[in-house]
């Protein structure tokens, strides 16, 4: 019994984020460097009598006059207060509130930044907003899908041949019957598939779970371009049509300005994404089948001996997982493009891991962490756009630099369940 008790204690909701006092004298001093070239790059070397105009207004939300700023003041003075705050947080005395201080830091050279590139034009910033809020939708229910199974103890690669699966299914079934919840339930049931093989394979026989979920992404991807030369191809007003979900406004909301088109006009899979991030939430920490479910990624044997059913709890949220990842595939099809293309997750499955990994394994972290790859997808768009200069190439790079920076340690030391990825046998 104590043993279950040490462990409930451990699953508690808060989790204290220990940020060692190096990790954030090297936060502050990224502050300042950040600084440095904002008030010699986007400044001082900047004409005096360069602007930059933000369009903040989208239908259909009411009209808002534009907004126009002296590219080299505004980039001095946000430069004043980046080394301001990264002087805080170089002499900042405690764990509690470094994240809250970079981010702040962060924002303001985006914010200089994007002024730089617009001057001498126009940028929409509400179009830059929604598109990150696009692009980081596939990513909310990839990292969802991750989060359920490693907090259960099962290690998901798969996220990417889940995406594949549920774009693949979604597009052909939604353009053959018209019927676009068809599609989006079929895109549920392709990665619910191959998140049941996924548990098979793990928990039946004890294979390696990162090896399986490689292989099974590498599958998909071979299974979905042959099958898209050889089926939606020759058929391709019928099966890959390109029906979409249309924008559904909200009454009222959606007039707000900047963040009422951005928040409150979009489709379905941006709704849906949201409530599946409360709803997550809300049953992984506030629930008892939560706390069973981090019990059994956290000690198996503990919640075996307590009669918790370790096997069936992993098989399920595999399998859970899988149909969210499948409705996240269904995105890039239904709620975009319409037609499946050739690899067209891109590798994105993989930065929903990222992703939930930059969140510490918690749905609310996991949407920081793809509004910000979002963001990043968003303004390479925006960008290519301005003509600032930038090579193309490096402006493709910049969503997975980020990936690759979370990963190797960006956000400090982070635990992942303690069963993730052992493997478990009842006695």
């Amino acid at each position: 019994m104590s043993a279950v008790t040490v462990t409930a204690a451990e699953m508690a909701p808060a989790e204290a984020r220990l940020v060692p006092a190096g990790r954030r004298h090297g936060m502050g001093i990224f502050l300042v460097l950040l600084a440095v070239i904002m008030f010699w790059a986007f400044g001082v070397s900047v004409d005096g009598k360069v602007h930059s105009t933000f369009i903040l207004t989208q239908s259909p939300a009411v009209n808002v006059s534009p907004l126009t700023m002296d590219v080299r003041w505004i980039s001095i003075i946000l430069a004043l207060v980046c080394a301001g705050l990264g002087a805080l947080l170089y002499t900042w005395p405690r764990s509690r509130g470094t994240f809250a201080i970079f981010t702040l830091g962060t924002i303001v050279f985006l914010w200089s930044f994007l002024t730089w590139a617009a001057r001498g034009g126009t940028l929409n910033f509400v179009s830059l907003l929604a598109g990150t809020l696009i692009g980081a939708t596939p990513l909310v229910y990839g990292s969802l899908s991750g989060i359920l199974c490693e907090r259960s103890g099962v290690i998901n690669i798969a996220i990417e041949g889940q995406f594949l699966a549920g774009a693949f299914l979604g597009a052909m079934i939604g353009s053959w019957t018209g019927d676009l919840w068809l599609g989006v339930l079929c895109g549920a049931g392709a990665g619910a598939i191959f998140g049941w093989l996924l548990a098979f394979l793990a928990l039946r026989y004890g294979a390696d779970q990162i090896i399986i979920g490689v292989v099974i992404d590498a599958f998909a991807l071979g299974l979905t371009n042959y099958l898209l030369y050889e089926v939606l191809t020759p058929y391709q007003s019928t099966l890959n049509n390109g029906i979409t979900f249309s924008a559904w406004e909200i009454p009222l909301v959606s007039k707000i300005p900047i963040v009422g088109p951005v928040l409150f006009d979009q489709n379905f899979f941006v709704y849906l994404a949201a409530i599946l991030l409360v709803a997550v939430n809300v049953a992984l920490f506030r629930t008892r089948w939560g706390l069973r479910v981090r019990a059994v990624g956290e000690h198996p044997r503990a919640a075996e001996t307590v009669g918790l059913h370790v096997i069936r709890a992993r098989y399920s949220n595999v399998v859970i997982g899988g149909a969210l990842a499948g409705i996240g595939g269904a995105a890039f099809t239904l709620g975009s493009i319409g037609e499946f293309s050739t690899d067209m997750s891109a590798g994105l499955g993989f930065v929903a891991l990222a992703a939930m990994i930059f969140g510490r394994w918690r749905p609310y972290g996991a949407l920081g962490a793809a509004l910000l790859f979002g963001f990043a997808e968003s303004l390479q768009s925006v960008l290519g756009v301005l003509n600032v200069g930038i090579p193309a190439p490096f402006l493709s790079m910049a969503p997975y630099v980020i990936t690759i920076a979370v990963v190797c340690g960006l956000v400090g030391r982070v635990r992942p369940p303690a069963a993730d990825g052992k493997p478990y046998s009842r006695e």
